[in-house]
C-alpha cells in the first residue's frame, strides 16, 4: 500500500468529458449481473471512484495488458502497478481494495465450513492469498478434531524462489493452538505449481516429527498462476 495518499482523487484537476458512458455500464452490470461485463469493464468499473473524471477504459486495458488477467492485476505488487502510466495512489488504494476483499470473503467461506468437506473453499482461498505473490510464502491452516479452522499464519516469506521453513517451528506453533491437523500451503511465484525435492523433504520432515504426536498432516497444497498441487493426490504423502 502507498505510504501516502494524497486526499484528492487522482485526476482532481481533470474536466469530465463524456457523460452517459459509466451510466450505461452500471445499467448493464446491474441489469445482467458481472457476468455480462469483460474483464476490463469490470476494472474500468473499480476505478471509477479514483478517476471520476475522466475514462477509465484505457487504464483498465492498460493494466490487464501488463499482467494478464483481473485476480493478477488487483494482486499485483503495488511498485509493479506504479509502472503503469497513469496509475496514482486513489487507483492503488481502489485496486488494493478489490484484492482485500476477495482475501476477506474467501477466507470467511473456510472459517463458516468444515475445511475438508468443502476443499474447493481452500483452494480458491490459498489461490487468492498467494498465487499472485511476487516472494514465496509458507502458509499453514490449522484445524481442530472436527477439522475446522483454528487458525491461518503466514509462518515465513522468503525470496522469488526460496522459503526458509522449520518444521520443529511448525509443530510447535500447531500444539501452542492445540490443532490435531495441519494444511501447508505455499507458493511458486514462477507460476508453475510443480513441488521441487526440497519441497518434498520439508513435507516428510514436518510429517514424521507431526505424527508421534498425534497431528496430522493432511495435504501440502503449492499454488501459482498457472493452477494448483496437491501432495495428497500426487501420492507424496
Amino acid at each position: 500500500m502507498p505510504a501516502k495518499s494524497d486526499a484528492r482523487n487522482d485526476d482532481a484537476d481533470e474536466t469530465p468529458h463524456y457523460h452517459g458512458h459509466r451510466e450505461r455500464l452500471r445499467e448493464r452490470f446491474y441489469a445482467a449481473g458481472p457476468e455480462a461485463l469483460t474483464d476490463y469493464e469490470l476494472l474500468e468499473m473499480a476505478l471509477f471512484a479514483a478517476i471520476p473524471r475522466r475514462d477509465t477504459k484505457p487504464l483498465a486495458k492498460a493494466l490487464l495488458k501488463k499482467f494478464g488477467s483481473f485476480a493478477e492485476v488487483v494482486h499485483a505488487p503495488v511498485a509493479r502497478l506504479r509502472e503503469v502510466d497513469g496509475v496514482k495512489d486513489a487507483s492503488i488504494n481502489q485496486i488494493k481494495l478489490l484484492a482485500a476483499a476477495a482475501d476477506r470473503i474467501a477466507k470467511g467461506e473456510i472459517k463458516r465450513s468444515i475445511a475438508l468437506s468443502s476443499w474447493n473453499n481452500v483452494i480458491d482461498y490459498c489461490r487468492s492469498s498467494m498465487a499472485f505473490a511476487d516472494k514465496e510464502q509458507f502458509r499453514l491452516l490449522f484445524l481442530d478434531k472436527r477439522n475446522q479452522l483454528i487458525a491461518d499464519e503466514v509462518q515465513q516469506t522468503g525470496t522469488v524462489d526460496h522459503t526458509p521453513v522449520y518444521p520443529r517451528e511448525v509443530i510447535k506453533r500447531a500444539l501452542e493452538l492445540s490443532a490435531t491437523a495441519l494444511i501447508l500451503v505455499h507458493n511458486h511465484p514462477s507460476g508453475d505449481p510443480t513441488p521441487s525435492q526440497a519441497d518434498i523433504q520439508m513435507t516428510k520432515a514436518i510429517v514424521d516429527i507431526a505424527k508421534p504426536l498425534g497431528i496430522a498432516v493432511h495435504d501440502h497444497i503449492i499454488v501459482g498462476k498457472n493452477g494448483h498441487t496437491s501432495f495428497k493426490s500426487m501420492r507424496l504423502m
